[in-house]
């Protein structure tokens, strides 16, 4: 599993009815047992997460002046510039 600082890592459960946890990963940590990873989880809390195959993915984070696509929140239905079009 590939991640670096600033990513997001998603750990998604196996009970029902419990919610995936997501955090920051504020550190790797490279070992002879594996990597694993500091994360600060949603709640705030820290801890040291070694993850088990198939358990967590990572979302990588968005590049630093390079905005992510426009959401639904952000760009208005209808507000499309077509190509070309300055705004």
């Amino acid at each position: 599993m590939h991640a670096k600082v600033g990513d997001r890592i998603i750990v998604e459960t196996e009970r029902v009815g419990m919610a995936d946890r997501e955090g920051e990963i504020l550190g790797v940590i490279e070992s002879p047992s594996g990597t694993h990873f500091r994360v600060r989880w949603e709640d705030g809390r820290e801890s040291t997460f070694w993850p088990a195959a198939g358990c967590a993915r990572i979302v990588p984070a968005e590049p630093e002046g390079r905005p992510g696509p426009a959401s639904p929140e952000t760009e208005p239905a209808g507000t499309a510039t077509p190509a070309g079009s300055v705004r």
